[in-house]
């Protein structure tokens, strides 16, 4: 095959991938903007969108605290199970991009080869899966946390909880665990070469993508801990950590960058707590 036909094919490839992401991650952001708005303009103590929230007859119990008290049914979890898993989705796949993209050009030269990997969907699908089981994580979180009263979907948790919770994510972001996470998803190829190289079957390839998944996890767990503190539904934080951790995971001085933000937090909350 000759360089400018593969080119053209390199090119083409990435198009495809980049577009497919843009997709799926305006879908999903679509999908998270609505239900917002859907909960701010519900009046106090309404359910949100597809969840039956049915309130108590105690006397003088406000409405929006019942479904609290009496805690969820498998029906709310799923929904907002889903909520975080589709959230997930919007947030994190701009931040992978690069390494998709760049699975998406060594796999056409290697087909080109008559050497092929495993299609980049199913790198893709393995690193999701380990953002939906975090997603999994994240909601039984909010359960616990609403079924003691310390948390609402909209105004978080309270000050002094808020305030611990922002200064240990603050700590975080100047460990060395952060660093050697934050490494593996700044350099995509040098994470794909230590970790077995291509993979020419699904399997490994979702393996692949699993691993890398845990990684951003390690990367960015501490960062989607502050949304408990400022309301899991509020998109101006939600966009802000997700445009951050696209900064943090593309810029060269990524490790500044995380380290000026721990600064950042661990003031943060010690100032709430003052």
């Amino acid at each position: 095959m000759s360089p400018t036909r593969l080119e053209l094919l390199l090119k083409r490839d990435r198009a495809v991938v980049l577009g497919a992401i843009v997709a799926v991650a305006a879908l999903a952001w679509a999908y998270v903007i609505w239900l917002a708005a859907s909960m701010a303009a519900a009046p106090s103590g309404t359910a949100m969108p597809g969840m039956e929230m049915s309130g108590t007859d105690m006397p003088g119990m406000d409405g929006a605290l019942a479904p609290a008290l009496r805690g969820w049914s498998v029906g709310e979890f799923a929904f907002m199970f889903a909520m975080w898993a589709i959230m997930m989705v919007g947030m994190m796949l701009p931040s992978v991009a690069p390494m998709l993209l760049v699975y998406a050009g060594v796999a056409r030269q290697a087909g080109s080869r008559g050497k092929p990997f495993a299609a980049t969907a199913w790198f893709a699908a393995g690193y999701l899966l380990v953002w939906v089981a975090f997603s999994m994580l994240a909601t039984a979180a909010q359960w616990v946390l609403e079924t003691v009263l310390l948390l609402t979907p909209m105004s978080g948790l309270g000050a002094r909880l808020g305030g611990v919770v922002l200064i240990a994510a603050g700590i975080y972001q100047c460990t060395p665990l952060k660093d050697v996470c934050l490494s593996a998803c700044q350099s995509p190829l040098q994470f794909i070469m230590r970790h077995g190289g291509f993979r020419s079957d699904r399997r490994g390839a979702i393996n692949l993508g699993i691993e890398h998944g845990a990684y951003c996890i390690g990367c960015c767990w501490a960062l989607m801990a502050i949304l408990f503190v400022v309301g899991i539904m509020n998109l101006l934080w939600v966009a802000a950590i997700a445009a951050f951790i696209l900064a943090e995971k593309v810029l060269p001085v990524g490790h500044l960058v995380s380290r000026a933000a721990g600064a950042v937090l661990i003031v943060t909350g010690a100032w709430i707590l003052v």
